[in-house]
């Protein structure tokens, strides 16, 4: 486990990098420089892209990190890479074939308030297929744990890259139009810096011969296409829904809201590019003592930190929202609900690496297919009555019926949970601290009073976490930060 630690940690300050600069455009940039509909309209093009590039990669991403190492020649390998190349371009020109038949069916549904979307429905494809790629060769590195490069380009690349395009559009060098299109660009770019890399790690001899195993393979892939997708489906359906009920500047004003609650799922992600293929081993090695020890672990280890990072969010996001335009300030309800969505997402531990690289990825299908409907049919009648807080209140509830139904589904098959004592203290530790500094303010400027309560929370909350010893993993880092200082 520590050395999923260490890499996890480097991976995690890649990634809060990554969140910082986006946290800048998101919250000062966007809001001060883009006047709301095109910011609302950048919104909904990126989370429409995010809703489609799980069909167009069409599970092979995944795939590839299941049955990578189950080929042992290099031939075997090559023929299973080709594959995964090609089944996305093929999948990409049947779904642009169609696009281009009802590219006017398109264009008419965007017809009336949010008529602004128009002139760019065709960029969320190539965002979309550009996304695809780009996973398709992330995992490329991840099978030879190299995913320090592909975390940097996932993270904090295209944020720079947005960072100087928004920079551009103030000193009116490039009007808002050419703002738009170079931001699908800077995906395209990405993905390309990305698949130079993973060709330097392994460059496959291409053949028109299928790898072995190919019907399971294909299954897999077919299978794991609505299942993967279900999580990202679910996290950005609900800003899609808010264009069609409500003025496009509230996909804005909601994303905002939840991009500061994501800041809680940094940890998460950064630990599954390490859990994911070390997972996969285990489980085609029947390595179920070693899965139950990394189950345990990873959960305790990211509710703590994730735990940590939700006291921060609740109690400084009054003084947050007192530092942007006061059009975007919104209810807490999303802030908390969402927040706490993430902080389920980081109890689960390894679970997603467990269920979609095991044979039980099935079952994950049916379930995560039937909550896209149970999403869909909550946003379509809560936004009209609630608003924005009504596809927060609609997202809670999808997420925590998906998730818990994970967990159970973990534990029947496998007979393991992720859950100790030290969870439970770890849990009533954030309430405690959470419930606590929201209340406690200095009479001082935001920034100061998000300083100093950030600090305050941080020092007490370690202190606790060490002092009890509930992390083995997290006192060893402690105490190699401390002889370091």
């Amino acid at each position: 486990m520590g050395i999923i630690i260490n890499q996890s940690f480097k991976n995690m300050v890649t990634t809060y990098v990554g969140f910082g600069i986006g946290a800048v455009n998101t919250l000062f940039l966007f809001t001060y420089f883009l006047e709301k509909e095109y910011y609302g309209l950048v919104s909904f093009l990126l989370s429409a892209a995010n809703l489609i590039w799980p069909f167009l990669v069409f599970g092979v991403h995944s795939t590839l990190i299941k049955f990578f190492t189950s080929y042992k020649t290099r031939g075997d390998q090559d023929r299973l890479l080709n594959l995964i190349l090609i089944i996305p371009a093929i999948v990409g020109l049947v779904l642009g074939v169609f696009g281009l038949i009802f590219y006017e069916y398109l264009l008419n549904y965007f017809e009336g308030e949010n008529n602004l979307v128009q002139p760019y429905v065709w960029l969320i494809f190539i965002i979309s297929l550009a996304t695809a790629y780009f996973e398709v060769f992330f995992s490329w590195s991840k099978i030879y744990y190299k995913s320090a490069f592909g975390n940097l380009m996932k993270e904090v690349f295209h944020r720079i890259c947005i960072t100087i395009l928004l920079l551009a559009f103030y000193f009116k060098w490039i009007s808002v139009e050419t703002f738009i299109y170079s931001i699908s660009g800077v995906f395209v770019i990405r993905t390309l810096l990305m698949a130079m890399y993973a060709f330097s790690l392994h460059r496959p001899k291409f053949s028109f011969k299928f790898p072995k195993n190919l019907s399971p393979v294909l299954k897999y892939s077919s299978l794991i296409l609505l299942a993967a997708s279900v999580a990202t489906v679910l996290l950005d359906l609900d800003k899609v829904m808010i264009e069609h009920y409500l003025p496009i500047e509230n996909v804005a004003i909601y994303g905002i809201a939840v991009y500061i609650a994501t800041v809680i799922s940094v940890p998460q992600k950064a630990m599954h590019q390490i859990t994911n293929p070390l997972t996969a081993e285990m489980l085609n090695k029947k390595d179920k003592a070693g899965l139950k020890d990394l189950y345990e672990k990873s959960s305790l280890n990211l509710l703590i930190v994730s735990g940590l990072i939700f006291v921060w969010i609740i109690s400084n996001v009054n003084s947050l929202y007192e530092l942007i335009p006061d059009e975007y300030e919104i209810s807490i309800l999303i802030v908390l609900l969402i927040s706490l969505v993430k902080l389920y997402d980081n109890l689960l531990g390894n679970n997603n690496s467990i269920l979609f690289n095991s044979d039980y990825y099935r079952i994950v299908l049916g379930v995560g297919v039937i909550l896209v409907f149970v999403a869909f049919i909550l946003n379509m009648l809560f936004i009209p009555e609630f608003g924005i807080e009504g596809a927060a209140i609609a997202s809670f509830i999808a997420f925590t019926l998906y998730n818990s139904s994970k967990l159970f589904i973990v534990f029947n098959k496998f007979r393991i949970h992720p859950f100790t004592m030290k969870s439970f203290w770890a849990f009533l530790l954030t309430v405690i601290f959470s419930i606590g500094f929201y209340y406690l303010n200095f009479l001082v400027h935001p920034i100061l009073n998000i300083f100093i309560k950030g600090i305050l929370a941080g020092v007490l909350y370690l202190a606790i976490v060490y002092s009890f010893r509930f992390s083995e993993d997290i006192n060893a880092m402690i105490d190699r930060f401390l002889k370091r200082s």
